[in-house]
């Protein structure tokens, strides 16, 4: 959605929508792959209608899609309407895998006699970053991204924060809110914190009421709204079995609700999404201790992103869940009151027992197995963050050495296992 929305803003900026005939939108490699399941056709189609993914309205989207689809033709307000059909417009390069990262989207714009207006290419990093060739070849961070580990107190591994947090008399949310503070003051950020935990609530609350079965054709079953009705019912629940149960309960709802279409905070991206929220739910008294989460969980979600990878295409889904569970596990440790070396421990258990992760979604989906497994990397970022806090001990494996060993490990996993649906359950689950 915000590649196709800048595409059209490129246009009117250079002073040619409003000789536009014409649009193609190109998906290359996992974005061709898994885009009809993924829902990445939609996205882009609204972006190209103007909407933006943090202001669209879930449910009005869907009425616009039908209308565009109806009409064949965009509407705008400065200009005719745009041509578009689908079946010509969108094109599935299933065969072409780009160099510089697998989710490639080329745009191509015409006017009316045939004669090209532009042409761009931009690929999607992960968690909703996206970037074009010059930015991934510098190594520079997308124009999107803030990047909290700048300012002044920049850290570039987690060696480097916890050497800060030592200098400083620091928690690492602390030296966090200190870079952000050079963006902007102080009640801005924690504005934009408290929307975030807002929208992770509000993903939370709809999830445990919206019933039925998830669209796609797996003819998968909603769980979360008949759990949390029984565990809202429960008179006397055992306390262990009801910890896993709520923690489940949470996670399952938002991931549901991102298999729905519906609104999602990634964290770190959509895949993951269900984690961050599900533990924040169960273990955050108030915003404060929320927004002491987040910044955390914030801080080496950056490590993941500097030194690796966010993308279920580049690492497998130990890009997706198996960092959503380090940051969840870190951000539950600072709440737990752990030192900055706790923090970075729990973050390293929690990845640590994920390596290898695949990401093989059954007809692109994000549905099998993607919705149980947030339930258990919630599970597992809490046990992760309970086993640090039982230890002052430096673990002889650190943050730093386990994203580097997740970095190499996605390289090394064969494609068919990095969101492609070309191998794992995605072709070993009957479809039926």
């Amino acid at each position: 959605m915000r590649i196709a929305r800048r595409f059209v803003e490129h246009l009117r900026a250079v002073g040619v929508f409003g000789k536009t005939a014409r649009i193609e939108v190109e998906l290359q490699g996992s974005l061709a792959l898994t885009g009809i399941g993924h829902g990445t056709p939609k996205a882009a189609l609204l972006g190209l209608a103007g909407e933006d993914p943090e202001t669209v309205d879930p449910a009005a989207a869907q009425e616009r899609l039908l209308a565009i689809e109806q009409a064949g033709q965009i509407g705008f307000g400065d200009r005719p309407p745009l041509a578009f059909d689908a079946a010509r417009d969108f094109v599935f390069a299933f065969d072409t895998i780009p160099d510089l990262h697998p989710n490639g989207m080329r745009l191509r714009a015409w006017d009316a006699a045939g004669a090209p207006l532009a042409d761009e290419t931009w690929y999607s990093i992960g968690g909703g970053f996206i970037a074009d060739a010059g930015q991934l070849r510098q190594g520079a961070a997308p124009p999107d991204m803030d990047g909290a580990a700048a300012g002044p107190m920049a850290f570039g591994s987690a060696a480097e924060l916890l050497a800060l947090c030592e200098r400083q008399g620091q928690r690492v949310s602390r030296i966090v809110l200190a870079n952000e503070d050079a963006y902007r003051p102080r009640a801005e950020t924690e504005a934009r914190l408290d929307l975030v935990i807002d929208a992770m609530h509000g993903c939370i609350d709809r999830g445990l009421l919206a019933a039925g079965i998830l669209p796609g054709g797996l003819n998968v079953r909603r769980r979360a709204p008949e759990l949390w009705r029984k565990l809202s019912a429960a008179s006397r629940p055992n306390e262990r079995e009801s910890l896993l149960d709520w923690l489940n309960v949470y996670a399952l709802a938002v991931s549901e609700e991102n298999a729905a279409g519906g609104r999602v905070v990634t964290a770190p991206t959509n895949g993951g999404a269900g984690i961050l929220p599900s533990v924040m739910r169960h273990y955050c008294e108030d915003n404060a201790q929320a927004r002491d989460f987040l910044l955390t969980a914030g801080a080496i979600g950056l490590l993941y992103k500097q030194r690796a990878s966010i993308s279920g295409a580049e690492m497998g889904c130990q890009g997706e869940v198996g960092v959503a569970a380090s940051m969840a596990a870190g951000g539950l440790a600072a709440v737990w009151g752990g030192t900055p070396l706790q923090v970075t421990t729990a973050a390293e258990i929690a990845m640590e027992h994920n390596l290898g992760l695949t990401c093989d979604p059954v007809r692109g989906l994000v549905q099998i197995p993607c919705i149980e497994r947030n339930a258990i990397g919630a599970v597992k970022a809490v046990n992760a963050a309970r086993l640090a806090l039982h230890s002052d001990d430096r673990p002889r494996v650190s943050l730093d050495e386990v994203i580097e060993t997740m970095r190499q490990t996605g390289h090394d996993m064969c494609s068919k296992y990095k969101e492609t649906s070309q191998g794992g359950l995605a072709v070993h689950v009957v479809e039926c």
